[in-house]
């Protein structure tokens, strides 16, 4: 694995976790599919779309998994587990390894592989971009959380001592 790719993982890793943190900090399923006026997406449906979006663009397109993504189902859905949500999101972590271990130098300075929304990113940069896409809606998901349920505690998300293990 190339030191880009071991770094990026750290990040995934850590930030899948703490996704799956907020996710075990709902009180019940039903409210993990709760919106506030003015919000198009629960908590759920953010934790789907990061999860077909990885498993997608890292996972299959570097990994060669062979998930198949359905981005209208990430954004449809209306109801389920917390646990079936946290193996998504977990089969994810592993997903995001194997195609990180599949990045070569290479590829990582190349043209990325898969049309974008038309646009054809350098795949080290689109990587980054994944990365900070995770982060934004772990940040969503984590404030619907504290709004929805009046819980103030936090899930220890972007915790700088992940970093360093």
């Amino acid at each position: 694995m190339t030191p880009f790719a071991a770094d990026l993982l750290v990040l995934f890793r850590r930030d899948l976790g703490c996704f799956i943190r907020e996710i075990e900090s709902f009180p019940d399923d039903a409210t993990l599919w709760r919106t506030l006026p003015g919000i198009a997406n629960s908590a759920g449906n953010l934790a789907l779309h990061v999860t077909g979006n990885l498993r997608y663009f890292v996972g299959a397109a570097l990994g060669g998994t062979c998930y198949q993504r359905n981005r209208d189902h990430e954004f449809a859905q209306r109801e389920g587990t917390r646990a079936s949500v946290i193996a998504g999101l977990e089969a994810t972590v592993q997903e995001v390894e194997a195609g990180l271990k599949a990045l070569t130098a290479e590829a990582q300075a190349a043209i990325y592989l898969v049309s974008v929304g038309g646009h054809h990113p350098a795949t080290g940069r689109f990587l980054i971009h994944l990365a900070a896409h995770l982060a934004f809606h772990l940040g969503q998901a984590g404030y619907l959380r504290r709004a929805l349920t009046g819980q103030a505690d936090g899930t220890g998300a972007m915790s700088i001592q992940e970093l360093v293990l």
